[in-house]
């Protein structure tokens, strides 16, 4: 338990220290909402959708947190070529309990940067639901231990930074993309609907929104169950994967 906690406050005492890092992935979440938010507004409300602030909030706090949680892994690969991933393996504690420790780290940092793009979207014109708020904060920890534990997963396997970017940039923007945080789901294409089905980040969207503004396509309680099963599979296959990392 306590390499748990050590390796949780070094990844937030990480992340504290770099105010660089904080104002720079702010700021991709923030011109998506201002730019998209109130340049698409009109048409979205024309075509009798309401305020598109308020549907778009929800799924650019889960792009923050998707794209702060699943790059979070490169650390790994970073720490591996310094040394002080070996120095950590060769403690007398389980790799799970590393991983754990790691995962539940960038998770932490991830759901902080969701919270903070939450009140810039108050800024906006964004109004939440103030009872929703703690099941959102449910579904954004969730989202952020799925996506941390998956960019950890991958990061073990890979040595290089290049070769991590790579792959992330091929994964993070399809999912965020056909998650529905731009567009509704009801009245999809069939094989548009199939594909944001399979989608984990789908059910993190559309949780959040039926939290903080009471609109959701699959219902909270079918999207906390399935991200809750997807994060159990995920910490499964990562601390598998993280226990053939070669010192």
């Amino acid at each position: 338990m306590s390499t748990i906690y050590i390796l949780w406050l070094r990844q937030i005492k990480r992340y504290l220290r770099s105010k660089s890092r904080i104002v720079g992935s702010l700021g991709q979440p923030v011109l998506f909402l201002v730019a998209l938010g109130f340049g698409l507004g009109p048409i979205f409300q024309r075509a009798g959708q309401g305020n598109y602030i308020q549907f778009l909030a929800p799924g650019i706090i889960a792009m923050s947190i998707l794209f702060t949680s699943i790059f979070s892994g490169i650390e790994v690969i970073w720490d591996r070529q310094f040394g002080f991933l070996k120095e950590t393996l060769v403690a007398p504690v389980s790799r799970f309990s590393i991983m754990l420790g790691r995962t539940l780290g960038g998770a932490t940092v991830a759901t902080l940067q969701g919270v903070i793009i939450l009140l810039i979207s108050l800024v906006v014109g964004f109004r939440p639901v103030l009872s929703g708020i703690l099941p959102a904060f449910l579904i954004m920890l969730l989202i952020a231990i799925l996506f941390t534990a998956l960019g950890t997963a991958i990061a073990s396997r890979l040595e290089d930074m290049q070769g991590f970017q790579l792959i992330m940039n091929f994964l993070v923007m399809p999912l965020f993309f056909l998650s529905g945080a731009f567009f509704p789901l009801p009245g999809l294409p069939k094989v548009l609907g199939i594909v944001v089905r399979f989608d984990p980040l789908t059910y993190g969207v559309d949780g959040i929104r039926g939290a903080l503004i009471g609109i959701s396509h699959f219902g909270l309680p079918m999207d906390l169950m399935i991200l809750s099963i997807l994060v159990l599979a995920v910490l499964g296959l990562g601390s598998w994967l993280f226990s053939k990392v070669q010192i």
